[in-house]
């Protein structure tokens, strides 16, 4: 399938082998975004065709991340369905010379590694499975040696291209080694599957992590040998922790984990959206206005820092902009507006409201006062008066009869009426509570 010549397609193409972390969350993300602001089509592509690792259960569970963070692919795709599409590249490649058997086993090959580093070379191949002739081919297949296939890369011409991100980009293929593509079991490895894909599904732009640069490279010759243009590359900075360096943390670090910690998608989208840009991290919730300011020329090179701490920061704000609707069918029950707006500024994610809501709805927790604010709060429950603004006509009434001011006038209210020396604004949540209720707290405490 191809897309419009004149429109932009990307993909996320993850492996189904676990779940989505941050950094993969990241690049969907930015991939969508890419896609979203040109008018284009983002794919899902799901790289299974190691069969052995891949699992369902982890292809149910990267559509159920993607929808939870409203990250909606026009279509999907499954590499598995497309076997007969690799094998076809996979014989005209070898028509073409661009192909061929080699036969070192893993223990050779590390050892050449090893030889070369020890030399201070780079441990590029050496092609030895070039030099073979049809008889030691065969030979070798008679002992029952069967080869792996590698892609054999032109080194007539340097490889370019100007990268989104990194800008001119330039390799030396001769400072490559051929790529393994198949193994000797049949199965295939990441490049060429990746690259008839790009080219059968109209990926136009491709933007992953810099890790990817040099299999880039390798593509675009990938590319050109299949008669296909290759499509646009950028690659964007890695994820690192805060101390600036890759954490096993970061990699274990998934929706699940922030779900079950209130994390809104809002807040990790707006988090990762300009992490690694030149632009501010800010708890915009929306998403047009992320969109307005997505460019490929705000991301630096240098790695971008993930700071949990950031996200909780990012997720308060985005959970202290949210409208009642928004959060209605997440509520304890019995909760109106009027009870999302008085606790909304205490709260730093919706699973902590039940904590709060409980003032109203009670039990308390019982303060032990002294005989001197036990008289305080009968002065309360005589003077209070219920009508538009309770608390306002309490606190006004006990100043005047008693003196208090500040502290010594509002905390034992609080106290007696809440179980705390702190929480949401008493003018919203009094009328919550309602009078009887009020009254039967103060009535208790100041009984002792």
């Amino acid at each position: 399938m191809t897309s419009d010549p004149s429109s932009i397609t990307t993909r996320f193409a993850p492996s189904p082998t676990g779940r989505l972390h941050v950094g993969n969350i990241r690049t969907a993300l930015h991939n969508w975004m890419l896609a979203r602001v040109s008018g284009g089509e983002f794919v899902l592509r799901i790289d299974d065709t190691d069969a052995e690792r891949s699992k369902e259960e982890y292809v149910e569970a990267i559509r159920a991340d993607l929808a939870w963070l409203g990250l909606d692919p026009a279509r999907e795709e499954r590499q598995s369905a497309r076997l007969d599409a690799y094998e076809a590249a996979f014989e005209r490649l070898r028509e073409a010379g661009r192909i061929y058997p080699a036969y070192e086993t893993q223990q050779e090959l590390e050892l050449k590694r090893k030889v070369l580093l020890g030399r201070g070379k780079p441990p590029i191949y050496d092609r030895a499975a070039l030099a073979l002739s049809e008889e030691e081919r065969a030979a070798k297949e008679a002992e029952g040696t069967r080869p792996h296939w590698r892609f054999k890369l032109d080194h007539e011409e340097a490889i370019a291209w100007e990268d989104g991100v990194r800008g001119a980009v330039k390799f030396d293929p001769a400072q490559l080694s051929d790529p393994v593509i198949r193994r000797a079991d049949g199965s295939w490895l990441y490049m060429l599957p990746s690259t008839v894909d790009d080219i059968d599904m109209g990926i136009t732009q491709v933007l992953r992590g810099e890790d990817h640069v040099s299999n880039t490279a390798v593509q675009i010759q990938m590319f050109t040998a299949l008669g296909a243009e290759p499509p646009s590359f950028a690659h964007e900075a890695l994820l690192v922790g805060k101390e600036g360096k890759l954490s096993k943390r970061l990699g274990s670090l998934g929706c699940d984990a922030f779900r079950e910690r209130g994390i809104e998608p809002e807040a990790i989208v707006a988090l990762l959206a300009r992490l690694g840009t030149s632009l501010p991290v800010e708890p915009i919730a929306d998403r047009a206005a992320l969109l307005a300011t997505f460019d490929l020329s705000t991301f630096g090179r240098a790695p971008a820092k993930f700071d949990e701490a950031e996200l909780e920061r990012v997720n308060t704000a985005i959970v202290h902009q949210m409208e009642y609707a928004a959060v209605k069918a997440r509520l304890p029950e019995g909760m109106d507006e009027a009870g999302w707006h008085a606790v909304r500024p205490n709260v730093s994610t919706i699973n902590e409201v039940g904590e709060w809501w409980r003032l109203v709805t009670g039990p308390i927790e019982a303060v032990a006062f002294d005989g001197e604010t036990r008289g305080y709060l009968t002065q309360a429950l005589s003077a209070l008066e219920w009508g538009d603004d309770p608390w306002g006509a309490l606190t006004s009434a006990l100043k005047e009869s008693t003196g208090r001011k500040g502290k010594a006038l509002f905390l034992p209210l609080r106290q007696a009426l809440t179980g705390m020396n702190h929480g949401p604004d008493m003018g919203e949540l009094l009328p919550l509570i309602g009078e009887d209720e009020a009254r039967a707290r103060l009535a208790h405490a100041a009984q002792g």
